[in-house]
């Protein structure tokens, strides 16, 4: 039997704005329990988390049952793969060496006969301009090495107040999908692939353009859902079903 293929992305653990889904973060754990056995691959496409930086001595306790469902995945023998996202850029080596999970910050994968191309898809539209001049100063060593000589918990009380600031301000963003589809259908070109997949727009669907398919699983937050490829096709799944 052949073994299907899971793509999720914006999970965004670590909040709970109001009127997310309740008891997300458990039901996420859930069904990548569920997968155990049955998936080939699982990528995450960015923004798993809200936030995430690694200490030396320090790893966040709350996600302790998300890191040992991801464990489970990996023995089980699923490949697991973990894209930077906007919000959780900063990791460290505790995924590929704890977990034996590789992180990316773009991807290409063969699977089920297929090139897959996979990124986040976060500073590809024009309105992100002022994002991609951000990410120049956050990622920016000497002020990595300055954040990590906060207390963990005062570092993550802070970049949770900025995260919830930051949402607001993004939320009166306008989308423009088709900026999206263009980048995409160029990127299909580029990499030679047939499908494209990326989040942080939060927009789910599945969209043909002229070089392939661009896809995108959605978010965690609201309506969680999720890809899925099986004998080479791309579908989408939500939570509720």
């Amino acid at each position: 039997m052949q073994q299907v293929a899971y793509f999720i992305s914006d999970a965004h653990l670590g909040i709970d704005p109001a009127g997310s889904t309740p008891d997300r973060e458990a039901k996420l754990v859930e069904l990548l329990n569920q997968w155990c056995g049955k998936a080939s691959h699982v990528v995450i496409v960015g923004d798993l988390f809200e936030f995430w930086y690694e200490y030396r001595y320090y790893v966040a306790k709350s996600h302790f049952p998300l890191l040992n469902a991801l464990w489970n995945l990996r023995q089980s023998g699923a490949e697991v793969h973990l894209l930077c996202g906007n919000h959780d850029f900063a990791y460290g080596d505790f995924f590929p060496e704890m977990l034996g999970i590789q992180v990316h910050k773009s991807l290409v994968l063969e699977i089920q006969g297929k090139r897959v191309f996979f990124h986040h898809g976060d500073g590809v539209a024009h309105s992100d301009s002022g994002y991609r001049f951000l990410r120049k100063i956050l990622d920016f060593p000497l002020n990595r090495f300055l954040f990590r000589q906060l207390h963990p918990d005062w570092g993550m009380a802070l970049a949770r107040f900025v995260g919830r600031n930051s949402r607001k301000i993004g939320e009166s963003r306008e989308i423009r999908l088709e900026e999206y589809l263009e980048w995409g259908n160029q990127a299909l070109a580029q990499e030679k692939c047939q499908y494209c997949i990326h989040g942080h727009h939060h927009l789910s669907g599945i969209w043909k353009v002229d070089n392939g398919v661009v896809a995108s699983p959605g978010e965690w937050i609201w309506k969680p859902s999720y890809l899925q490829m099986e004998n080479g096709e791309l579908s989408l799944k939500s939570l509720e079903n």
